[in-house]
């Protein structure tokens, strides 16, 4: 799904604050997220974004010429998880991400989760959309009969106690947990 006007101006901002210069972004659906993230980046900035299709990404690559950001936007089609991986097994690559923002299939969190934790420096951090799903993820028939749900809640109980990681989820858009790597 598109990320909310909020989240997308506040997901800038925070690159801004932490002066990120590599990104990845899992799921990029129209590309509003990956503009509003590439535009907070240095000149020598990359966003490696990341999407199954480039049927719905196609739309955004216009606005991403016309806002002269192309150049920083690494559009990689594929299953995000496989992604993911040729990344970690790029020379060079693991550990080195300062964000990584999660908003692609539910019920395959956890393992963007676990991947994005491999990519990240120490310091880093992950923002992850729709950790509330719209109130569902407490909702225990949910969590067990939809897979959605059940992948969005399990997420959300890896991070309350990976002592790996400081979080915190907030209340912004749908909700969206930030976890910094230790």
């Amino acid at each position: 799904m598109i990320s909310s006007a909020d989240e997308y101006q506040f997901l800038g901002w925070f690159l801004q604050t932490m002066c990120a210069r590599k990104v990845i972004e899992v799921g990029v659906f129209r590309g509003v997220t990956t503009l509003a993230l590439a535009r907070q980046l240095p000149a020598d900035g990359v966003v490696r974004a990341l999407d199954i299709s480039a049927e719905y990404a196609d739309i955004g690559k216009k606005a991403w010429e016309e806002a002269g950001v192309a150049d920083k936007i690494d559009f990689r089609i594929g299953p995000a998880a496989e992604s993911m991986r040729a990344l970690l097994a790029e020379e060079g690559e693991a550990g080195t991400y300062d964000f990584v923002y999660i908003d692609a299939n539910k019920d395959q969190y956890t393992e963007y989760y676990e991947l994005a934790l491999n990519l990240l420096r120490s310091g880093g951090v992950i923002a992850v959309d729709n950790t509330l799903f719209h109130g569902l993820v407490t909702k225990e028939k949910l969590i067990t009969s939809n897979s959605n749900v059940k992948g969005v809640h399990e997420l959300n109980e890896r991070i309350r106690t990976d002592s790996r990681v400081s979080a915190v989820m907030t209340i912004l858009a749908d909700g969206v947990y930030f976890v910094r790597k230790l």
